[in-house]
């Protein structure tokens, strides 16, 4: 019964809160006792929790999440996919699926008043926040509304004979939003962009907590200087927060726009979308003295008719597989009437190659017209 239907009526064998929950999922149980037990906390003695419907729950939850995830898109390969179920089915997503639903007030507990106050902390902060928070708030949640979640989806899997077929509507109903790829696009995980953003300046980044009373200090530094700060009561938190804080106080350089940072994510994406293989292809620019490296980049397109371009030369690895990719991209989204690069970005490029040079080489003079030449 997981087609929608008029919320059941409290009866002699549902209390109120199973009648209350049944509702909100506009689901009706043939066994109450079920739910009863999925909405019983370990604190309450002489009854059995909801532990073990918690723990099949959790295992229903992620088949249901990548069966949906894998049909819904085709194009993903294992890797993505795992990252789309994580977020999806997460201790942050769930908790924040109890509180939309409220269905903490339905649980029944004795004396768990640090709980109680996690909770009500967790729910406040969760109401003020923007959006979903794919990778998670700035309070940590509480571990028992996701437990409260994960043991309702088990009572439904027994209650329905241990059958899926029907179980997605209450996946896609009760868990909505279901994050795609797009939101994992539109939303990066703070300290994963933080991490790109640096090595692709050539710059060392780090974060380092410590605690301070009862709180946790994290504090960003960027080639050893503390950049931002945050404090929390848990280290994950606490790391987020900083990263959050860094982003939001972050200044792009001058001399290197986002668009040239970004070089090698964006040739990649373009190549998974149109299914092209690519290969980066890095070496020392100059073995005998180590100074610096050079890359090389080859795109087959769809034609089966390989592309290559050769960046300059650049102090790192990374930098130097930017710097090609860079130059790839240019030159295939310009060959397909895609947008090309601002001129911002193309004059900066001519102007670090011809630094780049100066300082790989002081001897030479290289001619900065040769940064952007392309296919």
């Amino acid at each position: 019964m997981f087609s929608p239907g008029s919320p059941p009526s409290a009866s002699p064998e549902r209390s109120p809160s199973v009648s209350a929950v049944e509702a909100i999922l506009n689901y009706e149980f043939k066994t109450p006792a079920l739910l009863e037990e999925a909405l019983t906390h370990p604190s309450i003695p002489n009854a059995t929790s909801y532990q073990r419907l918690e723990f099949l729950g959790d295992k229903v939850l992620n088949l249901v999440a990548g069966d949906h995830l894998f049909r819904a898109h085709p194009e993903l390969d294992q890797g993505q996919l795992t990252k789309l179920v994580w977020v999806n089915v997460s201790t942050e997503k769930l908790a924040r699926v109890a509180v939309r639903h409220r269905l903490y007030r339905f649980l029944k507990k004795q004396n768990v008043e640090a709980m109680d106050d996690a909770v009500d902390k967790f729910a406040t902060a969760v109401l003020k926040e923007d959006d979903d928070a794919l990778h998670g708030g700035l309070v940590k949640a509480p571990k028992v509304l996701a437990d409260i979640v994960e043991s309702v989806a088990g009572a439904m899997f027994k209650d329905n004979d241990s059958d899926l077929k029907g179980y997605e509507g209450f996946f896609t109903g009760l868990l909505e939003p279901i994050f795609g790829p797009e939101e994992l696009k539109q939303h990066p995980h703070p300290i994963s962009t933080l991490n790109e953003l640096y090595q692709g300046l050539g710059k060392d980044f780090r974060i380092e907590t410590e605690e301070k009373g009862s709180t946790i200090e994290a504090k960003v530094y960027v080639d050893g200087e503390d950049v931002a700060s945050y404090s929390s009561e848990d280290t994950r938190s606490a790391r987020l927060g900083a990263a959050r804080t860094c982003l939001s106080e972050y200044e792009q350089p001058a001399d290197d726009p986002l668009e040239i940072v970004e070089a090698k994510k964006k040739l990649n994406e373009l190549c998974d979308q149109k299914k092209w293989s690519r290969k980066y292809e890095t070496e020392p620019s100059d073995p005998l003295h180590g100074k610096g490296y050079a890359c090389t980049v080859v795109v087959v397109t769809g034609d089966g008719v390989p592309h290559s371009e050769k960046g300059e030369k650049r102090r790192s690895k990374l930098e130097a597989e930017r710097c090609a990719a860079y130059r790839m991209w240019l030159a295939l989204t310009q060959s397909n009437n895609e947008s090309p690069p601002s001129e911002r970005a193309k004059e900066c490029e001519e102007k670090r190659f011809a630094n780049s040079l100066q300082q790989l080489h002081p001897e030479d003079n290289p001619s900065p017209c040769l940064a952007l030449s392309v296919l």
